[in-house]
């Protein structure tokens, strides 16, 4: 099994922030052609409509059991309490083992990201999520879990667009937490710029 592992939230004022590992035996070709005119991207950089088919296709492929995927959650507590830093590594490690407890399997990362030092055969690539295409699955599990997550929010706490910025600093978001003050999902860490209580 190959597994690729990805972060997205990091840097959003509120929210959780997500760790994905995803774990598939499908070739790289195979996953490639989920894609549009079969080029990796990074999950960021493909619209809505194309990540939520990505998806659809991958959700179906675990139902067949062809790839498994575990997400990892920091919430916004820890993030205040444990820093980003060691909020994501604790996260990471919950995700990787849900995947595959066999550290002899090969674990590809993005970015920083490093996985726990039991696992041998780990690589960390910069932009891996457009070079590797289980890291750029990875990437796109957990934006469209975590942007489902703050459109629900956003049901709850009509004030802030959650719908729309999923939580990052948008110049709307920083206007709203202004007028309507911080909640419990809000990052103090994050908002120590922005308010002064």
């Amino acid at each position: 099994m190959r597994i690729g592992i990805d972060e997205v939230g990091r840097g959003a004022l509120a929210g959780p922030l997500y760790v994905c590992a995803f774990g598939t035996d499908i070739p790289d070709k195979s996953l490639l052609s989920l894609f549009p005119k079969k080029i990796l991207k990074d999950s960021k950089k493909l619209n809505e409509k194309g990540r939520l088919e990505i998806f659809k296709h991958l959700s179906t492929l675990r139902k067949e059991g062809k790839v498994i995927w575990k997400i990892g959650k920091v919430t916004p507590k820890t993030i205040d309490s444990k820093g980003v830093t060691n909020g994501t590594r604790n996260a990471l490690t919950v995700a990787i083992k849900g995947v595959s407890k066999n550290t002899k399997n090969s674990v590809f990362l993005d970015g920083g990201l490093k996985a726990p030092e039991t696992y041998t055969k780990q690589t960390t690539i910069i932009k891996g999520d457009e070079k590797i295409p289980v890291i750029a699955c990875a990437s796109i599990v957990a934006k469209v879990l975590r942007d489902s997550y703050m459109k629900k929010l956003a049901k709850k706490h009509t004030n802030y667009g959650f719908e729309k910025h999923v939580g990052y600093g948008t110049k709307a978001h920083i206007e709203a937490i202004l007028i309507f003050g911080k909640m419990k999902e809000h990052r103090e860490l994050f908002l120590r710029k922005i308010t002064k209580n």
